[in-house]
């Protein structure tokens, strides 16, 4: 492994030469099925880490950290990371890469070998923040559990897809407005937080990718209806996106009728579609549900 990467003058982060060594020692290609696409560009991780906002005393939670890229720049800014793989090679390699680039820093970071979907715990202080370039392909559930599972991520910022970055930032009424940017508000307030060219990633995606910054309410949206019976008011309403409310929601409420009925009472328009609502309207039609 050289000692300094091409990208970076610190020595510790890993530029693309570093990144094609470390996969090559262990016989690593990077698969289409765990939506893996190495960081290959110093910049852009500390432009990450940057953005994120991570602080001196922040005890970052990364999901699928691959070969570290991300990692080691999160590591020289926070207090601690704890670093969520689910990949027997990348897992196992990972301490070892820390210990030789950062090693002042190598006792202040952790792995979880696991499943990010599977995780329930994580070893030492509550989690502060979410970094994370997220695979393409599980990107909305792996950040929506874990913002479920851990509310004391305060500040999250995550590279996924441009698309699925819109989808996650987008406002009602935006046609791209759907059942990830609801749950997505439910926690929190999101906004897109720049782009990603191809070329900073190895293999190079056919996708531009995009940031997103959720910044968890102060306090969480008061209601007497659980999280649960309020997503399953937003499943309902964007499965048949077309419907209105009063129609798609009639399987949710047990009739049509029903649902008119919950929609009034919430001060929505059984003729309105799910696209137009916002996170609190979806939240007063679930507390108008009639048993």
């Amino acid at each position: 492994m050289s000692s300094s990467p091409s990208t970076d003058d610190s020595g510790a982060l890993l530029g693309p030469a570093d990144i094609r060594e470390l996969a090559a020692a262990l016989g690593v290609r990077p698969t289409k099925q765990r939506g893996q696409n190495f960081v290959i560009d110093a910049n852009t991780v500390r432009r990450i880490v940057r953005t994120a906002e991570v602080r001196p005393d922040d005890v970052v939670v990364e999901v699928g950290p691959g070969l570290g890229s991300l990692t080691l720049a999160l590591l020289e800014a926070a207090d601690r990371v704890t670093a969520v793989e689910i990949d027997d090679v990348l897992a196992a390699a990972l301490p070892s890469t820390i210990a030789a680039r950062l090693p002042d820093r190598a006792d202040r970071f952790a792995l979880v070998h696991s499943d990010a979907m599977q995780v329930t715990e994580l070893p030492g202080p509550p989690p502060t923040a979410l970094v994370a370039n997220l695979p393409y392909n599980v990107a909305v559930p792996v950040l929506l559990h874990m913002l479920a599972r851990f509310p004391s991520i305060e500040r999250t910022l995550v590279m996924v897809q441009a698309e699925v970055a819109d989808r996650l930032a987008a406002r009602p009424g935006n046609k791209v407005y759907g059942v990830p940017s609801v749950k997505a508000n439910w926690y929190a307030e999101v906004k897109r937080a720049g782009s990603i060219g191809r070329n900073v990633f190895w293999p190079a995606p056919n996708v531009d990718s995009g940031l997103v910054s959720l910044v968890r309410r102060d306090k969480p949206i008061e209601t007497t209806a659980t999280r649960e019976e309020v997503f399953a008011v937003v499943d309902a309403a964007f499965a048949q996106r077309r419907k209105t409310l009063r129609a798609a929601l009639s399987g949710w409420a047990g009739s049509a009728a029903a649902a008119e009925a919950a929609l009034v009472a919430a001060g929505v328009s059984p003729q309105a579609r799910g696209e137009s609502l916002t996170v609190y309207e979806f939240v007063a039609i679930a507390e108008n549900k009639q048993d």
